[in-house]
């Protein structure tokens, strides 16, 4: 079994902030495993400005920000990037195995970085009653399809929650001449920040429908309607105000879940309620040497704060291996 120093598990803006971090700490030996192709994670397909505003002190969009601290990490003789290396096991004592092409690794780490980031929730956890017709998306897959594969998932949408993903997709949306008919909100006030409310909505003339739920979802083969009611502030719907809303899409925006399989498996704690690590204080875990940063610790709103903590996750990692200060 290969022993290495540090190895971190996720190449998007956290594992490249945590593995330089790292490095100008003192630890020599880093290697960085990313599932995709590309360094970057989910930046990649976040076209829109808004990212850089506190670490670089400008605007920048998604792609642009994830591409200052590749330049970085490809730079850097002590850290190694693996790509499309999936990681399969972690054990207690920090042993990895992981699938690249063509071949299976298995490596002892002095300490690992978990910076998997998250994944969606999708329409059955709310859950959405009604039929399974084609043109329901989770708005983050549907903003992949847009801005990286370049499909445009439908003519007519209704996004379902509020997050800055649905936000923007709604804007993204609008921008490619689909008609976005409503934001549905079951809560009073939006999730996402007020930047994205007023330019993603506001700016669009998009109604926010705040203290509405989608109760049912129509269509044979593809989405044609969705009905809709207004609930009171025990979320009970208010007989007399239900309507519908015809559509050929929905996107549903309704948070993301930790990606912390790993961490589970190899036997750490983890809060069933939010699927993050159970621990004192941010970027540790209830395992000695395993660590985690980013939105696998916790759900960010910026990626400029995502950059902050995970840039302390790589110094605590570089302590905890003895690094000399």
């Amino acid at each position: 079994m290969k022993r290495r120093e540090l190895v971190i598990v996720g190449g998007g803006p956290a594992g490249m902030a945590a593995a330089l971090a790292a490095r100008a700490a003192g630890v020599e030996d880093v290697l960085l495993l990313e599932r995709d192709q590309h360094l970057g994670g989910i930046l990649n397909q976040c076209i829109h400005p808004g990212f850089g505003l506190h670490h670089f002190k400008e605007e920048l969009t998604g792609p642009e920000y994830a591409d200052r601290f590749a330049a970085l990490v490809h730079a850097d003789p002590g850290i190694e990037v693996s790509l499309r290396s999936f990681v399969v096991k972690l054990g207690k004592d920090r042993e990895l195995s992981y699938l690249r092409p063509g071949a299976m690794e298995d490596i002892q780490a002095g300490a690992v970085i978990l910076a998997t980031g998250c994944r969606e929730r999708t329409r059955e956890m709310i859950p959405i009653p009604g039929s399974r017709p084609a043109g329901v998306f989770p708005a983050g897959l549907a903003q992949k399809m847009v801005n990286m594969e370049g499909w445009i998932p439908g003519r007519e949408a209704v996004i379902v929650g509020s997050g800055d993903i649905g936000l923007i997709m709604a804007r993204r949306m609008a921008l490619e001449g689909v008609a976005v008919k409503a934001v549905i909100e079951i809560q009073k006030t939006s999730r996402g920040l007020v930047r994205n409310v007023v330019q993603c909505l506001e700016d669009f003339g998009i109604p926010l429908r705040f203290q509405h739920r989608l109760t049912a979802i129509h269509g044979a083969d593809r989405v044609e309607k969705v009905s809709v009611v207004r609930v009171d502030d025990d979320f009970k719907d208010i007989p007399g105000t239900a309507f519908e809303i015809a559509c050929d899409t929905v996107l549903v925006s309704v948070g993301l879940i930790p990606e912390n399989e790993l961490l589970e498996m190899a036997g750490g704690a983890v809060d069933r309620r939010t699927n993050t690590p159970v621990a004192d204080e941010v970027n540790l875990t209830s395992l000695p040497g395993v660590f985690a940063c980013g939105n696998a610790c916790k759900v960010y709103d910026l990626a400029d704060s995502v950059t902050r903590d995970s840039e302390l996750a790589g110094r605590m990692a570089a302590k905890y291996l003895g690094v000399p200060a």
